[in-house]
């Protein structure tokens, strides 16, 4: 979820590779997306409002959710989930479509998502972007820690990111690659995306390795949401475990 609002960088020396040791005991898991249908989501699309979807902007493909891309909007759990891990993946397609044609591709998977309704609702964010998977993006009221101790809390309305450790700098182009600390596979190939949520502490894992980590998360618990956002995307093995440790 790109936004015209300046981000915070923070800047890390190295990055962490996920272990069996960064994932805490878990149960079995809640299959999300059943490779059918969206029976566990519920559909919003700007202009068109709650589970209206006529122009199919997401619809299921052999195991595989095909988002078009051509609206803004999303699927969004039916359940609330705190302490949980998170498993998903995503690749991207080749349209993209007004406002963002052209631009870096964009998607996203908001998490503690709370209140109505809408383009985009209070939450905190996974981002995926070209060039920016990984950031977070606090919406609407979403709050949270950064590494560096400073607390980002997104506008009412509005919303501001923490990109993710080792970042370099971006442009705003379909196809773009960060030249520096890229965490993304070459376009068309399956990335693995991986959240864990302990109480109030986030972490987010791309392909394996530590992308951003905070503290402190307002809102704790909410539903989850996949977006449409201008561009072609599609998901797949989307599961949740829930967490059997208390948070600290």
């Amino acid at each position: 979820m790109a936004r015209s609002l300046a981000g915070l960088f923070l800047a890390f020396a190295t990055s962490a590779v996920a272990t069996g040791s960064d994932i805490p005991p878990h149960g079995k898991a809640v299959v999300l997306f059943n490779g059918r249908d969206l029976a566990n989501f519920d559909t919003f699309i700007q202009n068109q409002g709650l589970n209206h979807d006529p122009d199919r902007v997401f619809r299921t493909e052999k195991g595989v959710i095909h988002v078009s891309g051509k609206e803004f909007g999303y699927i969004i759990t039916r359940r609330e989930f705190a302490n949980y891990y998170l498993r998903a993946e995503f690749k991207w397609g080749d349209g993209t479509y007004a406002p963002r044609q052209g631009q870096a591709r964009d998607s996203g998977i908001l998490y503690h998502v709370q209140g109505a309704q809408k383009v985009w609702p209070t939450s905190i964010e996974f981002q995926i972007l070209e060039g920016g998977t990984g950031d977070f993006w606090m919406t609407d009221g979403g709050a949270l820690t950064g590494s560096n101790g400073e607390r980002v809390t997104g506008p009412p309305g509005k919303a501001l990111k923490i990109d993710r450790i080792g970042k370099g700098p971006a442009t705003n182009v379909t196809g773009f690659r960060d030249p520096v600390g890229e965490v993304e596979k070459p376009h068309g190939e399956w990335n693995l995306l991986e959240l864990v949520v302990q109480g109030g502490r986030v972490r987010q894992f791309v392909n394996g390795k530590l992308a951003n980590e905070g503290s402190a998360a307002y809102p704790s618990s909410g539903k989850i949401l996949f977006q449409s956002e201008g561009a072609e995307v599609f998901f797949r093995n989307i599961k949740l475990y829930p967490l059997k440790t208390s948070p600290d």
